[in-house]
């Protein structure tokens, strides 16, 4: 009988050890479930963000297009990618910097729809200069490309402004014979890679928010 005894409390453990084991798998299944609960819920959270974020933009896009129904009615300008696209025949004489009285109607034409756009959102207007792959020709007070489309930038930002456009919402920005839209093959393609467009951009945050942001993560 005692040899019995012994060998029913030697199995005891066993079965213990097992329940132990099946216990412990169990948990860390459960850990892996929970584990991957939370990896989804954090990317559909992602997904989401990212949805409104290009319902958003979209949303400003349209604002944008229809604010500018008019010209864009007329062939003053174009609207591709959320940019606005005016050709520098339009409104450059070939390597110079003035801007031509029909430039300067057709701008006239873009500072109220532009002027009602910014005041329904918080964004800036970017103005960038383009030229074609030529270079400038001798005699001109430009040494390159870079600096006539900075100035015809500057010019086209100018003339915004003082037709209306807050100076603190304008800024222009050069690109010289950088990003064309078709390649510099011919007359008609150089003529359409010669073009300033407007564009917008996030409006940087005040310093004092940053400051104040810095702050609280301290």
């Amino acid at each position: 009988m005692d040899v019995l005894n012994d060998g029913e409390q030697q199995s005891t453990p066993v079965w213990a050890i097992f329940s132990d084991l099946m216990a412990a798998l169990v948990g860390i299944l459960v850990l892996i479930l929970v584990w991957v609960i939370g990896v989804q819920l954090e990317l559909s959270q992602s997904l989401a963000a990212e949805k409104e974020r290009r319902v958003a933009e979209q949303q400003k896009r349209q604002a944008l297009e229809q604010a500018l129904e008019d010209p864009l009615t007329k062939g003053l300008v174009t609207f591709r990618d959320g940019r606005i696209g005016i050709s520098g025949n339009v409104l450059f004489g070939l390597n110079s910097d003035q801007l031509q009285k029909d430039g300067e109607e057709v701008l006239q034409s873009l500072v109220e729809p532009l002027d009602t756009y910014l005041k329904n959102h918080n964004e800036l207007l970017m103005v960038s200069g383009f030229t074609d792959d030529l270079p400038i020709h001798t005699g001109n007070r430009y040494g390159d490309n870079w600096g006539l489309s900075a100035q015809r930038a500057l010019n086209v930002t100018r003339a915004l402004i003082d037709e209306g456009l807050p100076k603190d919402r304008v800024f222009a920005a050069a690109f010289g014979e950088q990003h064309p839209v078709v390649p510099n093959e011919d007359a008609e393609s150089r003529a359409r890679n010669r073009r300033v467009e407007i564009s917008t951009v996030p409006r940087p945050e005040p310093a004092e928010s940053e400051a104040k942001r810095s702050g609280n993560d301290d």
